[in-house]
């Protein structure tokens, strides 16, 4: 079978070098079918709104959307070859960490750098090639892949390729740096545009588009992830990051390779629009679920603290109103959160313990970590299963 039965996104060119590189048609395509997937846009439109409004009954929003960045930087890093855990990256934070996967966990950080630093100048830059660049250079400055020689926060000035040793070898080579300018500039302009297209289809071709082109010399999965989510904040779909699509697509990489693919090689857009939609609609549904899984945490939390803790009831109670805000502790921080002497901490914090409310992780007798695994596993759950 052929590798390109279509040109409706592009064509693959001879290069110089021996190998087919992909120059992309003009962007956005201008025939796209969508009342095939009408249905699916509902659903995914339905439950990403379903999602926007039940984070808002929760005690504290901003505690949720705390988690789920974290879980998203974790993913999307952890689909791009690093090894570091949501634990790790709590424990770093918590200055707790035990030296382990430090690279990795930088990387995890400059994850969360470039999503704030983006959230933030978005109120005063459009989304535009500048600042695609400007987040670029906070993902991947001092990390794997963003040494000088790599140009962190530049649109590379040489070819590059996807997976092979070399170009001819390649999985898939993206546009030389001539077309990837031009193709740069339409996708900017599309960014720009009033368009009659539906929030979340404009949001899948742009992604799409994003990867195809791949400007950078490394971290463009990471970067084409955080444009979702600045898109769909900048179109005032969501008030908060809360939409990550990362466990959707490590759950399913090989699917969401493949249908990137097929736009390239049979112009199928519309099968990589669904799937999309598809992780819209099942991640939306499963954030959701997570929303009414805290509140019922929190309620059955309080409920056995109050019961079973006597007078330590009202130090374990503030304590987990700080667990929420930051599921790991030891001791010392337990004595920060509750006020409590250092003995009295260590008793509260066994006591939480043998409630199962905290679980050591270190098997030390000493200088013990603890987390608040009961709010943790409705994270790490769904990683796992993934």
């Amino acid at each position: 079978m052929p590798r390109q039965s279509s040109t409706r996104a592009g064509v693959f060119a001879s290069q110089p070098g021996g190998y087919e590189a992909f120059i992309p048609a003009a962007f956005p395509p201008r025939d796209l079918e969508l009342d095939p997937i009408a249905d699916l846009l509902e659903r995914a439109t339905f439950a990403l709104g379903r999602l926007a409004g039940a984070s808002t009954f929760l005690p504290d929003p901003g505690l949720f959307v705390y988690m789920y960045v974290r879980r998203e930087a974790v993913l999307s890093s952890q689909i791009e070859g690093t090894e570091a855990s949501l634990v790790d990256l709590l424990e770093y934070e918590a200055e707790l960490e035990r030296g382990e996967r430090g690279m990795d966990v930088r990387e995890i950080t400059n994850y969360l750098a470039a999503l704030d630093y983006g959230l933030e100048r978005a109120g005063d830059l459009p989304l535009s090639l500048r600042l695609i660049r400007e987040i670029h250079g906070r993902l991947m400055t001092g990390v794997r892949g963003g040494e000088p020689g790599r140009t962190p926060g530049e649109f590379r000035a040489s070819q590059n390729w996807i997976g092979g040793p070399s170009p001819a070898r390649a999985t898939f080579v993206p546009p030389p740096v001539h077309d990837m300018t031009q193709a740069l500039h339409e996708l900017e302009a599309f960014l720009h545009q009033p368009s009659r297209l539906p929030v979340l289809v404009r949001v899948a071709l742009a992604h799409a588009q994003f990867e195809t082109i791949h400007p950078f010399l490394d971290g463009n999965g990471r970067v084409g992830r955080l444009l979702i989510t600045f898109m769909l904040v900048d179109a005032g779909v969501l008030t908060d990051p809360i939409l990550y699509l990362s466990i959707f697509f490590k759950r399913h990489r090989r699917d969401y390779y493949d249908r990137l693919q097929a736009i390239r090689e049979k112009g199928d857009w519309e099968g990589w629009i669904a799937f999309f939609l598809e992780g819209v609609a099942d991640v939306s549904t499963e954030a959701t679920a997570t929303t009414a899984q805290i509140v019922a945490l929190g309620e059955r939390l309080q409920a056995q603290i109050r019961t079973e803790l006597g007078r330590r009831a009202g130090s374990g109670l503030t304590l987990l109103e700080g667990l929420f805000r930051r599921p790991i502790a030891n001791v010392r921080r337990v004595q920060r959160v509750t006020g409590l002497s250092q003995p009295a901490a260590n008793a509260l914090t066994n006591a939480m313990a043998e409630l199962g409310v905290l679980v050591e992780i270190t098997g030390r007798r000493s200088h013990r970590v603890f987390t608040f695994q009961p709010y943790l596993s409705l994270f790490e759950e769904r990683e796992e299963r993934g």
